[in-house]
């Protein structure tokens, strides 16, 4: 099959994810009017970024479900593995947020970051659920009272660990170009407001699903 191939540089600071939506528009109205047979493809960033995306998507729900497999065996319970994937959301407005207002765009880096940045907000919701198990079997604390310390207590480590890595990822934002400041603004932006959201939403659904309230408290 002929075909002609177009090759064109972009000009510095201009993404090529930003070129393809402009094209893209212009391109579905003019191909109404060519003969048949006649079509176009994207290549280039386009072409190689969509096999990369989907390979990853291909191989996301087993890593997904070994990760939920895992959960499972460590906490013996349904319930905490759930609350520790519930989570995963908190961080996803974050970096919807960053994007917008850096003016970035999601792309194949921006998606390593996102898959990242879950690893890293788990990890935090296992630590405080954690803590809580410890509070209860080995401190003896009522439930209550065990939420309370748990978050408490687990409080700033979680901010620790999330000021490191934000103050870490800085010079790859202002300093690796087009593309690696997608990835590094998705993990900044929504480790900040899953660090900000989690020490609350953790210990809210483990009272929700666990039926924890203040009347269980130690007196």
């Amino acid at each position: 099959m002929k075909s002609v191939t177009i090759s064109a540089g972009i000009e510095p600071g201009i993404t090529a994810a930003e070129v393809f939506a402009e094209l893209q528009p212009w391109l579905e109205s003019e191909a109404q009017f060519w003969p048949v047979g006649y079509r176009y493809e994207f290549g280039g960033e386009a072409e190689t970024s969509g096999k990369a995306n989907q390979s990853i998507a291909e191989k996301l729900p087993v890593g997904a479900l070994i990760i939920l497999l895992l959960l499972v065996a460590q906490f013996n319970s349904l319930r905490k593995p759930l609350i520790i994937l519930m989570t995963l959301p908190l961080g996803m407005i974050g970096v919807t947020a960053g994007l917008l207002v850096l003016d970035s765009y999601m792309g194949f880096m921006t998606f390593l970051g996102i898959i990242s940045l879950a690893g890293i907000v788990i990890n935090n919701a296992i630590v405080l659920l954690e803590r809580i198990d410890i509070e209860i079997e080995d401190n003896g604390l009522a439930a209550f009272d065990a939420i309370i310390e748990a978050a408490q207590r687990r409080l700033r480590p979680i901010l620790l660990t999330t000021a490191t890595t934000v103050f870490g990822l800085m010079p790859l934002h202002f300093g690796g170009g087009a593309m690696w400041e997608p990835m590094a603004i998705s993990i900044m932006a929504g480790l900040l407001f899953a660090t900000v959201l989690t020490p609350g939403f953790v210990p809210v659904m483990y009272s929700l699903l666990f039926r924890v309230c203040p009347e269980q408290a130690d007196q």
